[in-house]
Order: structure tokens, then C-alpha cells, then sequence
């Protein structure tokens, strides 16, 4: 089925639609590169194989990063999906796309289902990627990712400036084996600047059913930290927001669920591959195609569950 593309100046945001049989529940992914690439249409041919609509959304392919990026545009594809007759709305988001979907679930109460793999719980800063200097990526000085209702969201400080931010990441994916790795700097975020109330993520505000995965040998950040920081702030807020949060071991940052994967990789080549991005994956490919299994099982039981319901 072909895909219809939104644009910023016709409809307000940047994304890609793909409708399916079923009317009434429509998913949101959100994603920090862009709406129609590769990666971004595997996830909502994925979505749209469980019978769901799928909208993808992202920053414009000229933002070149993630910063001063209006929520307002999640907003908007929640009005536009709306218009077009959809009752029930959700939003899912892997690495940082999972940010997006956790800081526009908490402000826009039409979204009832909110799915969040690989997380971390506070506001991330702004940050570019346009290859200034050769880096594939620089904070974006005093910005934060996104802004709400014209004014920036409050943010964790990214713990460098540019060029000491690259070099850091480098030398940690150089040390640990790995093509990307950050957790070094983004525990150095955490140390430098503790994460206060004003950056923290409000996931007690989210409506409906929050799901969250996480595996803890993930080296782009401490995300299991983060999921159990956010399951602890629901539960003590006494909020009503149902979270159903996993763990597990193994699984690296790819926590893509399975079906997912293989709509972008085929199942030898995942094997090959995985291992080669992650050294953490290598001798654990049972294990991590396990933990893609049970987190794929979980979100269609929880989808079915979330679509049932009146």
C-alpha cells in the first residue's frame, strides 16, 4: 500500500501515513531522523501488520538533528488522525524517538497508549547532526530538544561542549567495540548534573497504558536505571496510568521487537549484523533474539488489549 506523506506546510507536522483495514485506532511512531526513511517505514508497515494505522512523525530532514523541536507537531498528527475518523490513539517510539513519545504523551491526554523501548527519563538536550568538524554529532549550545507551547522544555545538560563531546563518544565505542556507544557520557550527564524535577519526564501525567523495555546491556545509556526511576514516580504518584515496565539482560539497544526486525533485516542477516553494531551481542544471540520475542509478544497482546476496550 502506498504510503501518503504529510508535510510541515499542509498539515503542520513532517510524517508518513499508512492506513489499515480498522478504522478506529490509529499509532503514532515517532522517530529522530526522518518520517520516510527506511527504518521509519519498516516500523509502521509493522504497526499497520496488526491491523493498526500507522502515522510516522518526525523533525524535517533540514532540522538535521533533535533540538527546539515543537511537540506541537505530535499534536497536530493527533488532530490530523482525528479529522480522518480515528477513535483511539497511541504512540510508540525506539532510542530516541522513545523521548519523543514519552514528552508528547504526558502533554496530550488524546493519546491512551504509549510505548516506549530503550528510554531514558528525563528531557534530552538539543543536539545536531550535521558533521561540523567531522563529528556525527554535537550538542546543540543552550537548546533543549523540544519546546511546548513556544518555550523550551527544561533539559539535562549535556555533560561536554563541542568538539570534547564527540571525542568522548569515540573513544568509548573505540574502547568498548562497538560501532556507537555513549553510556560513559551520558552517566557523566547524569554525575555532573543530577537529574532534577523541572527535567524529569512527568510519565505520571501519561494516560492509559505505558509500556517500557529496556535491556541492560544497552551502551548507548543506562535505560534499565531509567525504567525503574519511571515505574517508581508512577507508583508514587498514585497515577493511573498503567505501566508495564520489562527488563532484561541481554539484547543490546536493538530492542526492536522481532517482527519489527524482520521487516528490516532478514533473520540470517540479523544474526550477522547484530553483533558487528553491539560486541555486546556476540555469543548472546539466542538470548537477545529471545528478549526481542517475549518484548514483540507482550506489545501485540497489549495492543489487542488497549484496541478491545470501549
Amino acid at each position: 500500500m502506498k504510503h501518503n506523506i504529510c508535510l510541515e506546510h499542509s498539515e503542520g507536522f513532517y510524517g508518513c501515513y499508512l492506513p489499515a483495514l480498522k478504522t478506529n485506532a490509529a499509532i503514532i511512531l515517532t522517530v529522530d531522523d526522518s518520517a520516510d526513511d527506511f527504518l521509519a517505514k519498516a516500523g509502521i508497515k509493522w504497526i499497520q501488520s496488526m491491523g493498526i494505522s500507522a502515522l510516522s512523525v518526525s523533525p524535517n530532514k533540514q532540522t538535521k538533528g533533535l533540538h527546539s523541536w515543537p511537540l506541537e507537531h505530535v499534536e497536530k498528527a493527533v488532530g490530523y488522525l482525528k479529522k480522518k475518523g480515528y477513535g483511539k490513539l497511541g504512540i510508540a517510539g525506539i532510542s530516541a524517538g522513545s523521548n519523543i513519545a514519552l514528552n508528547a504523551a504526558s502533554r496530550i491526554p488524546d493519546i491512551t497508549l504509549t510505548i516506549a523501548l530503550t528510554p531514558v527519563d528525563y528531557v534530552l538536550w538539543g543536539y545536531l547532526q550535521d558533521g561540523l568538524d567531522g563529528s556525527r554529532e554535537r550538542p546543540a549550545e543552550g537548546e533543549s530538544a523540544f519546546t511546548w507551547r513556544g518555550e523550551p522544555v527544561p533539559c539535562m545538560p549535556a555533560p561536554y561542549r563541542h568538539p570534547e563531546y564527540w571525542e568522548a563518544a569515540v573513544k568509548e565505542k573505540k574502547r568498548r567495540g562497538d560501532l556507537t556507544a555513549a553510556r560513559n557520557l551520558f552517566d557523566e550527564a547524569e554525575n555532573r548534573h543530577p537529574v532534577t524535577e523541572l527535567e524529569v519526564i512527568p510519565v505520571e501525567n501519561i494516560k492509559g497504558y505505558l509500556f517500557l523495555a529496556g535491556s541492560e546491556d544497552d551502551v548507548l545509556w543506562d535505560t534499565c536505571r531509567s525504567i525503574r526511576r519511571m515505574q517508581s514516580r508512577i507508583e508514587k504518584a498514585n497515577s493511573e496510568c498503567r505501566v508495564e515496565a520489562h527488563t532484561y539482560e541481554h539484547c543490546t539497544h536493538f530492542i526492536f521487537p522481532e517482527t519489527m526486525l524482520a521487516k528490516m533485516i532478514p533473520g540470517f542477516l540479523g544474526r550477522l549484523v547484530l553483533p558487528v553494531v553491539f560486541k555486546e551481542a556476540k555469543g548472546y544471540a539466542r538470548e537477545c533474539k529471545h528478549t526481542r520475542m517475549d518484548v514483540d509478544q507482550r506489545i501485540k497482546v497489549l495492543i489487542e488489549r488497549w484496541d478491545s476496550e470501549s
